[in-house]
């Protein structure tokens, strides 16, 4: 195991000391944390962690070593990597590689050896904040650190050309606009009969609408939503036209498309432990969530839409139906993998909108 320093110095001044495993190198991000026990995987490959530092709040990461088969995206956008302990001797029949050796062969500097637990209190009471990772406190410029912003995120991570993931049993045709997408949702919609044609983030909506498709899905996506003035304004011209399903950043866009408001969290909601209540019905379900932005619940009436679901916690906007516009969203991830899979059955109401059964 490496005992080679490495240093987390915040953008408050706070300085942690650790020791390095993955790729060694200074790298600068937003410092964020993410609750989950297991899925370690899925975060690390999820695009919606681009320019993010990722912490791990759960103490011991790596134990089922790294399994290609469950990432989320061919690679990884996470900036740095953050646990309390990494296991360098994974057990599973599955497993192909070591989290060190993962992290290594992308370029991913990380650090194991930290009070994990103190410095995600430190970002509850202060917000997410910058850091910068490294090896000599020499090279710390903290007017950089705090200068950092997350920008071109979508544009960084959305597929460069269209691909088209076919189901076993074609039903449906679904264009995937990828804002960032996990393989997951693609999954999802095969398993329901659905033909997906996923295309890059600044397709035109004529283009898609060429494609003569019985529903459009927008997908998860990293950085701050109001950035991306450009795909706000094709939705604004497929809204209305073919049942829509939006997922996290796809949610937020089209709020957005439609004249509503996005506000920055805190400190976010990431994790596998979310709490989501149903307003219709009352029912409260566990999500996974990764996102640092919320639609505004005062400007979802505004803009015609109701709100579906809130956070159970903090009472922030989960989810929004369009019922005059065939569409509707969801904050969360009914996709989850790992889990968890309360959520799956969101997934039917979108092939219901496109004329299925199930």
């Amino acid at each position: 195991m490496n005992n080679k320093k490495i240093y987390i110095c915040l953008e408050n001044g706070d300085v942690f000391e650790g020791k390095s495993f993955g790729a060694t190198g200074d790298v600068i991000g937003e410092l964020v944390f993410t609750t989950g026990m297991g899925g370690y995987i899925e975060t690390l490959t999820d695009p919606s962690y681009y320019g993010q530092i990722v912490m791990q709040t759960f103490p011991l990461i790596g134990n089922y070593g790294f399994i290609s088969e469950d990432m989320e995206s061919k690679g990884s956008a996470v900036s740095a990597y953050i646990v309390r302990e990494y296991c360098e001797e994974p057990s599973n029949f599955r497993c192909g590689e070591t989290l060190d050796s993962f992290l290594k062969r992308n370029g991913i500097v990380g650090v194991y050896g930290i009070d994990t637990r103190q410095l995600t209190k430190i970002i509850r009471e202060h917000g997410v904040m910058n850091a910068m990772l490294t090896d000599d406190l020499s090279k710390l410029d903290m007017d950089k650190v705090k200068a950092y912003r997350v920008t071109d995120a979508v544009k960084s991570v959305s597929a460069s050309k269209p691909e088209m993931y076919p189901a076993e049993k074609h039903r449906y045709n679904v264009v995937l606009l990828d804002y960032g997408t996990k393989k997951n949702i693609i999954r999802e919609l095969n398993k329901r009969g659905c033909n997906v044609a996923v295309v890059p983030f600044d397709t035109k909506a004529q283009d898609i609408l060429s494609l003569n498709p019985d529903g459009i899905m927008l997908s998860n996506g990293p950085g701050d939503p109001e950035e991306n003035t450009e795909a706000i304004a094709q939705l604004k011209m497929l809204v209305g036209k073919v049942p829509i399903f939006a997922i996290c950043l796809g949610h937020q866009l089209l709020a957005l498309s439609q004249g509503g408001k996005t506000t920055k969290l805190k400190y976010g909601h990431r994790g596998v432990n979310q709490p989501v209540k149903n307003l219709e019905t009352g029912r409260t379900f566990i999500s996974s969530q990764n996102h640092g932005y919320a639609v505004v619940n005062e400007s979802v009436e505004e803009i015609g839409g109701k709100i579906s679901y809130i956070n159970a916690n903090d009472g922030t906007c989960e989810g929004v139906d369009y019922p005059d516009k065939n569409a509707f969203s969801v904050q969360f991830h009914p996709e989850a993998c790992s889990g968890p899979r309360d959520t799956k059955f969101i997934f039917d109401k979108f092939i219901k909108m496109m004329g299925g059964s199930n």
